[in-house]
């Protein structure tokens, strides 16, 4: 697979994001979070979505001049619509809304619908953790629902429905947690099918049921479906999906899971916390710090060198592939390259 610098990665992505007909300031914001995905380790959210993104745009679901708006608000709370822009865009705007509260009230959650695909989720509570704060996102696919089989049902009938958190650390990276309420995100079955790999067994089920390690099963005809997290006890990966829906779907405005095949926009929750009006800064720290140490302190098991924070293996993929390179499977690098072509941009003329 091809391997290039971050930076000619996001490179790439302001052109490509311009030449569509995005601000410089958009583009850059916009580029840098597909990127930063990809060096976290989530190339499932990284440069495959460039050529998503710009065919969104080109027809007409994702508007380049979108702007987000509040459409309902009190002290604590908001409802933000984020007029089909980006969604990276909505979810900075309702995100830095929410820390506003938060930081004036000590608590601020704040909704946000019709914004596009948000991209990674994890990025947004953890923009609050850098300045200081606890946040958490729930964000569904609005009225899409094809992708997840219900726990007990064959056919795929919720979206994967991400919930993230993140809280600062005193001189350390945040804790951060990123994660599916399904197996896996389906991106990384998308990623599969573009190296020609299979998927590691207990993530997909074909249209009869039967487990399958076929990526190419989700797009068959009839389809299979990714399943709900937690193997054995999958209920409860589903029991959390209902609750995405519901905090991400149903106060949002955006909807729920309906059946729909293509995303018109995440639904999404967002809250904020300030650490200061619950308790002494210092005593969370306190707190935080020596939970890790008895956490680490637990002997290793074998496969294992050591114990880890939530985050700190994203951050370290980050140190990495920052030092090393990202690579990039030839199927999306293809699709990056005619993609560019198509907006009248030249990959030969890129400096690699």
């Amino acid at each position: 697979m091809p391997r290039f610098k971050p930076e000619t990665l996001r490179q790439i992505g302001y052109q490509l994001f311009e030449a569509a007909g995005c601000s410089a300031e958009d583009a850059r914001f916009v580029a840098n979070h597909v990127v930063e995905s990809n060096l976290f380790g989530h190339d499932s959210h990284g440069v495959i979505r460039y050529a998503e993104y710009i065919q969104a745009i080109r027809d007409g679901r994702f508007r380049v001049k979108g702007s987000p708006t509040i459409v309902r608000e009190a002290l604590c709370t908001a409802v933000v619509d984020g007029g089909s822009a980006l969604g990276q865009l909505g979810g900075r705007f309702a995100m830095q809304l929410a820390m506003k509260k938060a930081r004036e009230h000590g608590l601020g959650a704040v909704a946000l619908r019709n914004t596009s695909h948000l991209g990674r989720i994890g990025a947004y509570p953890l923009m609050a953790a850098e300045e200081g704060f606890i946040a958490m996102a729930f964000v569904n696919a609005g009225r899409l629902g094809y992708q997840i089989a219900p726990y007990g049902g064959i056919d795929g009938r919720l979206s994967t429905n991400p919930i993230a958190f993140a809280a600062p650390r005193r001189g350390a990276k945040p804790i951060m947690v990123d994660m599916t309420t399904s197996v896996v995100a389906e991106g990384k079955v998308r990623v599969a099918v573009n190296e020609g790999r299979s998927v590691p067994e207990g993530w997909l089920i074909d249209s009869e049921g039967r487990p399958t390690t076929d990526p190419r099963s989700m797009k068959a005809d009839p389809p299979g479906a990714m399943l709900p997290m937690g193997g054995v006890v999958a209920h409860k990966g589903y029991g959390l999906s209902i609750v995405v829906e519901l905090l991400g779907g149903a106060l949002s405005g955006e909807g729920c899971a309906a059946g729909a095949k293509v995303l018109h926009s995440n639904g999404v929750m967002f809250t904020v916390y300030n650490i200061e009006h619950f308790t002494e800064r210092e005593s969370y720290f306190d707190e935080l710090e020596g939970l890790l140490r008895h956490i680490k302190s637990s002997r290793v098991a074998p496969g294992f060198s050591e114990i880890l924070a939530p985050g700190e293996p994203e951050f370290r993929s980050a140190e990495k592939r920052t030092r090393d390179g990202i690579e990039v499977d030839a199927t999306t690098w293809e699709k990056v390259e005619a993609c560019a072509r198509s907006l009248g941009l030249d990959p030969s003329e890129w400096d690699m």
